[in-house]
């Protein structure tokens, strides 16, 4: 028997990651984390920077890193509908720990000019990356 499926598209404000039938979908909402399955109840949540990981038709697993958004889902299809959206292949350790280095001293010098809001969203979203990552290694 074949397993169900529901359609989903993960889409960034620069593109079209993902547009394809899946078995599962787990995404970082903001009330913690969430697994959706065909048949889910219609939902619409913010979500989180972190990793969205996707069982495609056939049990093959993808992950893509999102730096926020919005997470729907409808009878027959669900949608991610990220900020900032990359497959976790391409994500760049090296500028990670960058940008992590970076939002890390800014935060604890802070200068006259610093955007606090700015610069702890830039740590929170180098944090994620870094995580998935790892758990990409692991994997």
């Amino acid at each position: 028997m074949a397993a169900m499926t529901v359609h989903l598209d993960v889409v960034s404000a620069e593109e079209k990651l993902f547009s394809g039938r899946v078995e599962t979908l787990q995404v970082s909402g903001s009330e913690g984390d969430l697994g959706i399955y065909p048949g889910h109840a219609p939902l619409l949540t913010a979500i989180k920077p972190g990793m969205v990981r996707v069982v495609k038709q056939h049990g093959e697993e993808q992950v893509f890193y999102v730096a926020g958004g919005v997470l729907e889902v409808q009878p027959g299809y669900v949608s991610v509908l990220a900020d900032v959206a990359l497959r976790a292949d391409d994500l760049d350790e090296t500028a990670a720990l960058a940008a992590q280095k970076e939002a890390e001293e800014a935060l604890s010098n802070p200068g006259a000019d610093l955007d606090y809001a700015e610069a702890a969203i830039q740590l929170s979203e180098a944090i994620a990356q870094l995580r998935i990552i790892q758990q990409i290694r692991k994997g």
